[in-house]
């Protein structure tokens, strides 16, 4: 459905395009024929020409971005077919080695242990494009209540540290003073834990093969609940700034060809924020100097 209403939106701006450059031969040629000494001649001919030039920048503007957009939809669609193919080969390949071999009790183990992982990496890519759409429903996730934001934060840090195989020192915990009220946020806990597993997990996954991440959770004053996540991975670079946080929008880096993903992770992390009237934002000196992302959350009772 969405698709053939892009297609029908594309070409009503093409027809629009033709239609304006039309337009303006047409009026170049007539006020060649009548008279361009005539005033009010020129004056309107001024006038068409300022809209027609203004149609075609917004025309032009327009098919820019969904060129763009096709791109990264058809990113987005590689990605995920990726994420789907390749844990399910797996899953096939130790099924099939199972069926057919006598394999000793530690093989077989291990054999359940790489299709167990092989499962959850499927499940996280469905519930990562569930979660896309949900956030970007404005009805869902209203059915909010008190959460501990710092039991939320500690859990998934935990649930980091168990996925991605980490000793502690590599994915660190930091506070500062609470100012007595508490570290707790009037939202939904699902929507708050998927915000914060989705920016540790950039983190991790994006550090390269030395692993430093430093969670710090921060009550700056009685309004805010600042969490900010510092890596010291491969960085971002300024043009791409303010592109990360974009549906599908995955940085262009060789040195992150390994990295897998479908692009979707900040852009629901931007909802989430925004739902729950905070605000994300990112910084980076650029490539090779980490990065750093920081979620702001208003406190219960502010």
């Amino acid at each position: 459905m969405r698709i053939t209403s892009r297609r029908g939106t594309i070409v009503f701006f093409l027809c629009l395009g033709i239609g304006l450059v039309a337009l303006a031969v047409a009026l170049g040629t007539g006020w060649i024929i009548l008279n361009l000494r005539e005033g009010v001649l020129l004056f309107f001919g001024i006038i068409f020409f300022a809209v027609i030039i203004a149609g075609m920048i917004v025309n032009t503007t327009f098919l820019l971005r969904e060129i763009r957009h096709s791109e990264q939809h058809d990113s987005f669609i590689n990605a995920v077919t990726h994420e789907l193919k390749t844990p399910l080969a797996s899953i096939r390949l130790h099924l099939e080695t199972l069926q057919r071999r006598e394999l000793p009790e530690t093989q077989r183990q291990e054999f359940y242990r790489v299709m167990l992982s092989d499962a959850d990496r499927l499940t996280q890519t469905v519930e990562q494009v569930l979660r896309a759409g949900r956030a970007g429903d404005k009805k869902a996730g209203k059915d909010r209540s008190e959460v501990d934001f710092r039991q939320v934060v500690r859990e998934c840090m935990d649930a980091a540290r168990t996925r991605h195989h980490l000793e502690p020192p590599a994915l660190r915990y930091e506070e500062t003073a609470t100012n007595g009220a508490g570290v707790r946020v009037l939202g939904n806990s699902e929507d708050l834990r998927t915000a914060v597993i989705n920016v540790i997990d950039n983190a991790i996954k994006y550090s390269g093969e030395s692993i430093d991440v430093c969670v710090r959770l921060e009550t700056p004053d009685e309004r805010r609940v600042v969490l900010t996540v510092q890596d010291r991975g491969v960085g971002i670079p300024p043009d791409d700034m303010k592109r990360i946080f974009k549906r599908f929008y995955r940085v262009p880096h060789r040195s992150l060809a390994h990295v897998k993903g479908t692009g979707l992770g900040l852009f629901i992390v931007k909802a989430i924020a925004k739902k729950h009237g905070g605000r994300v934002f990112a910084e980076s000196e650029g490539e090779g100097h980490g990065t750093r992302v920081t979620i702001e959350l208003p406190r219960s009772g502010a």
